[in-house]
Parts: C-alpha cells; sequence; structure tokens
C-alpha cells in the first residue's frame, strides 16, 4: 500500500494520482508506518514489538481510506488493531513473555535460515511490486465504487473470486479447529478425582474439613465459631454464623484489654 501510493505520488497525473491533502497525509503517516515496521523486527520484547504493528497497522488503514477503499480501511483498524492486535497483548501479557527467551537458540542454525528467507521472501516481495507497478498504469476505484465500495467489494468477492474466498474461509476453520485440538489436554478416566475421593480426603484424619478464618480477621482461635475482634477489642456478632454454636467467651477475652486500646 504505501509502494502504490508512492507509484502514483511519482506519476504526477492520471486517475489514480494524489494530490493536496492526500500527499500531505501520505508524506506524514510513510515515514512513521515505515519505522514502526522496522521497529516491530527489531525489538526484543515481544510486546514492544505488538506495539509497533499496532501503529503500522493504523497507518495502513488510513492509506486505505486515501485510496478509496473506506471499508477495507475501517476493516484495518477496527478488526485487525482494534480486536486481534489487542487479544494478541493480552495474552502476551497474561503468560508474560520475557526479553531473554528470544535470545535462546533451541535448533543451531535457525538464526541464520531465518535472516536467509527473510531475505528472499524481501527480494520475491520487491520483484513483484516492481513488475506490477512498472507495467501497469493506476485507474483508480471510480469504476469500481460507482455503486458504493462495499458494494463493489462484494461483488468481487462474490462472483470473481468466490473460490478464493471459499477457501480461504475453509483454511481457517481448519486452523482453529487445529489450534483447539492442540490446546485441547485429554485427561485419562483413572486420572479424574470424583466427588466423593475428594469428599473422603477432606475428612481424613488430620485435615480440617471446615474454612479457616479469611484474612485480617482477629481471632484467638482457628475455629469458625470464634468471632472476630472489633477495633475496640469487642467480638463482632456478625463475623460468624448464626446456624454455628458460638463459644462462651470469657471476661477476660470479651473485654478489651488496655494494651489493645
Amino acid at each position: 500500500m504505501t509502494s502504490t501510493l508512492a507509484y502514483q505520488l511519482a506519476a504526477g497525473g492520471g486517475a489514480g494520482a494524489v494530490k493536496g491533502g492526500e500527499a500531505a497525509v501520505f508524506f506524514i503517516l510513510a515515514p512513521i508506518a515505515v519505522l514502526c515496521g522496522i521497529g516491530m523486527v527489531a525489538a526484543r520484547n515481544a510486546v514492544h514489538s505488538a506495539l509497533f504493528l499496532v501503529v503500522t497497522m493504523l497507518c495502513l488503514g488510513v492509506f486505505y481510506v486515501l485510496e478509496a477503499g473506506p471499508f477495507i480501511g475501517l476493516v484495518q483498524i477496527i478488526v485487525y488493531t482494534g480486536a486481534i492486535m489487542m487479544l494478541f497483548l493480552f495474552v502476551l501479557m497474561l503468560v508474560g513473555r520475557d526479553s531473554s527467551d528470544s535470545l535462546i537458540e533451541t535448533l543451531r542454525g535457525q538464526r541464520m535460515a531465518a535472516i536467509v528467507l527473510g531475505l528472499g521472501l524481501a527480494i520475491l516481495l520487491g520483484t513483484a511490486l516492481y513488475r506490477a507497478l512498472g507495467q501497469t498504469d493506476a485507474a483508480g476505484l471510480s469504476g469500481p465504487n460507482a455503486d458504493g465500495n462495499v458494494v463493489g467489494i462484494s461483488r468481487l468477492l462474490f462472483t470473481k473470486y468466490v473460490w478464493a474466498f471459499e477457501i480461504t474461509s475453509a483454511l481457517l476453520i481448519t486452523a482453529a479447529v487445529g489450534a483447539m485440538i492442540l490446546a485441547h489436554v485429554e485427561r485419562r478416566r483413572e486420572d479424574k478425582v470424583s466427588q466423593p475421593s475428594r469428599m473422603r480426603a477432606r475428612f481424613a484424619p488430620g485435615n480440617y474439613p471446615g474454612p479457616k478464618p479469611g484474612p485480617g480477621v482477629f481471632a484467638t482461635s482457628d475455629s469458625v465459631a470464634t468471632p472476630a475482634r472489633l477495633p475496640d477489642g469487642l467480638p463482632a456478632e456478625r463475623s460468624i454464623s448464626k446456624i454455628l454454636p458460638t463459644r462462651e467467651l470469657s471476661s477476660a477475652e470479651a473485654a478489651p484489654k488496655a494494651t489493645e486500646k
């Protein structure tokens, strides 16, 4: 998308020429998109890399809108940036990825292989863009958008590219099902603990079946029938259930001590 806009700027005229405010927005956002793309690859922290990618996707959404594609631009911002990347960031912060993990090379030679494959992919994409942009004149989207951008996309998507759309849908569903299967952990029936087994373990000799007092409750024992203490030292009657038999507090326990005042 950035290379397409740059080509149209260099064309200087025609139906696809970019002028005025569009050119200004491009010259402002294009360096930001390129720098954030480089930062996404160069960042060692996965969260920082994801944030760089968010900025790049926002810039791409603006470029789509400039190219008379408001639908795909809003999809880029709402779906990819607002949903997928936010979910990715949530998972990263939930799991807690450390920057030292990326420095560990589990397979020998994988870093060099990744560099070679990355350079090969960059050369392939650059060649494809050069051949596509060098032999094609920009015609704009005035014709496809005659009845509206959404109508034009749907007409092409469900007529000319319907098989590609259906195959892509099948691949996405297959990937989702495969991820569910890989993430699912099946336990053996003998490894599952039944409710009677848990009950017997709870009431086994040496265990305490009742709940212990919660944190911050000042009591003289661990019994659930022992009331908590108020700030003035008196027992709190609402701290215990009415169905439990309460202990008879002695006068020494009921009266606040002088040291507690």
